[in-house]
């Protein structure tokens, strides 16, 4: 029980702080659209395209190796620092392969790939942070498996305030007011963010050492297997990630040609895209902060539960998750699909980010459930068919990309993702039914959430959309959506689509009692399975 109650406590404050950074982000991302401008927006998703490949070189997979073997060392009694220093070296050499790679061929990227030579520049910027990066989520990663989430907390809060304060700066009082010149700000605001975040990691660490030694320090295993458990975990990971990260590229560098062909003009090619991937959809991703940590933090668990055969245990997880994630999922795509108007108009003054918010809002549960899915079957081993899953995802991304959208612009790259996104979903969906051999139910893990978010948003919406009329502001929006989380949850309640009793076990979860010796967990919470 003690260990559960680590993992809530761990959650929450994870789940706290990424809502504070998505926050943040968001925030930043409105005040970055309306000084720099959509088309510089979407030379940042451009730009982002290569980067992202440049930065799956530099981890390859080493995030979930390192969460995986630290959490397989602790818990049978294995050498955790070897496994770490391990793991960091293995971060060193391709994170300094990946940012030589980058800075070599950066100009020949943005000339000849790109088709921009305004994106030359930041590709050079962007090559200096992919070393740090790389060290930094091997400490990450280190944080997570050894349930110390506060210090990973402590670090993200301080690389936003630096790259925050670093961007504004450089925009303001640097930098020319160009497209070019925007464009630079923000990426060396980031890069410079991330180096010191690499410090502040090795700080916390340090500390970590010597006030939070792991409990398990018998070493039962060969020094020589950590290297070797290390990259059998991250080399297929890495494979599988540099195909998919190569299609994602492809695609994101398709976009805005498709568009352009499409629409006739670079510029409100730039500018569709720039809504679409910098404005509607951190928007729409906002509310995952909430997932993303519990989620993240899933892999250690289920990974320990996993090697010490408890299938049982995994069930009950595997029920668990599917039943939290569902009931937020469906109420967040409620939420943006009756309130995209109001979501557009406070926070962009765009209409056309509505429409991308409206049209995006029924693949929330998809996309949101395939996060969760990932995770559980990470801890279950099962990351090589995740990550094969996700490249045929891209792949089938790239196609879509190249038929469609030159075709019929948008309207055809949202089809795309619709069709990727429940492919990928329910592939990854019945591997895990398959290996977990947790057996849903339907009725009350979907219907019953569905007809609650159709009531919650019947019941608010006709009151707040004259109140956001006559006011038009961020505060009326915020008010409408609590209003309908709270009408939402009240629903649920009385239709048992969320039980007392897992009400009453999410509390005795968060407080604290004597674990008495002998106890099972489902003795002391007296639960059913979902």
């Amino acid at each position: 029980m003690k260990s559960k109650r680590t993992y809530f406590y761990n959650a929450l404050l994870m789940t706290a702080v990424t809502l504070l950074m998505r926050t943040v982000a968001v925030s930043f991302n409105v005040y970055l659209a309306d000084r720099a401008g959509a088309e510089a927006m979407g030379l940042l998703s451009l730009v982002g395209s290569v980067y992202g490949f440049a930065l799956t070189l530099a981890t390859s997979g080493i995030h979930l190796a390192t969460v995986r073997t630290v959490s397989e060392q602790m818990e049978k009694a294995g050498d955790v620092r070897r496994c770490l220093l391990t793991c960091l070296a293995y971060a060193a050499a391709f994170g300094t392969l990946a940012s030589a790679a980058l800075f070599a061929f950066a100009k020949p990227i943005g000339l000849y790939l790109l088709r921009d030579a305004r994106t030359v520049n930041g590709l050079f910027v962007l090559a200096c942070s992919l070393l740090p990066i790389a060290l930094t989520t091997v400490l990450n990663g280190y944080f997570t498996a050894v349930r110390r989430a506060y210090k990973n907390a402590v670090s993200q809060v301080t690389e936003q305030a630096v790259k925050i304060t670093l961007t504004v700066c450089l925009l303001r009082v640097i930098l020319p007011n160009t497209v070019e010149g925007s464009l630079l700000a923000i990426l060396a605001g980031g890069a410079a963010a991330e180096s010191l975040s690499l410090i502040l990691n090795l700080i916390l660490y340090a500390f970590d050492r010597r006030r939070h030694k792991p409990e398990t320090t018998l070493e039962i295993a060969p020094k020589t297997r950590a290297p070797i458990r290390v990259a059998a975990i991250a080399l297929p990971v890495a494979v599988s990630a540099y195909m998919r990260s190569g299609l994602l590229a492809i695609e994101h560098i398709l976009i805005p040609k498709g568009l352009s062909a499409y629409k006739q003009g670079t510029s409100a090619a730039l500018a569709s895209y720039g809504a679409l991937h910098g404005m509607a959809l951190p928007v729409v991703l906002y509310p995952a902060a909430i997932l993303a940590a519990f989620a993240a933090l899933l892999i250690p668990e289920v990974t320990r539960e996993n090697a010490v055969r408890n299938e049982r245990e995994i069930r009950y997880i595997t029920g668990r998750v599917y039943q939290m994630t569902l009931l937020f999922s469906v109420g967040v795509a409620a939420v943006m699909l009756f309130l995209s108007d109001e979501f557009g108009t406070a926070l962009y003054h765009n209409d056309e980010v509505s429409y991308f918010i409206r049209r995006l809002a029924p693949l929330v549960p998809v996309m949101y459930l395939d996060t969760a899915t990932d995770a559980l079957l990470k801890g279950m081993g099962q990351q090589v068919y995740s990550m094969n899953v996700n490249i045929l995802d891209a792949f089938c991304s790239v196609l879509g990309v190249w038929l469609l959208v030159p075709r019929f612009g948008i309207a055809g790259y949202l089809a795309t993702l619709y069709f990727t996104e429940i492919l990928n979903a329910a592939l990854s969906v019945s591997r895990l039914l398959r290996v977990s051999g947790y057996r849903p139910r339907p009725v009350r893990l979907l219907a019953l959430p569905l007809l609650a978010a159709v009531g919650a948003t019947a019941l608010c919406r006709p009151l707040f959309c004259s109140v956001f009329r006559a006011f038009g502001n961020g505060a009326s929006l915020a008010l409408h959506v609590a209003a309908v989380a709270l009408c939402y949850l009240l629903i649920l309640l009385v239709t048992g689509g969320l039980p007392f009793s897992d009400v009453k076990w999410l509390f005795s979860a968060l407080r604290p009692c004597d674990d008495t010796p002998g106890r099972s967990r489902r003795a002391r919470l007296k639960v059913k399975n979902v």
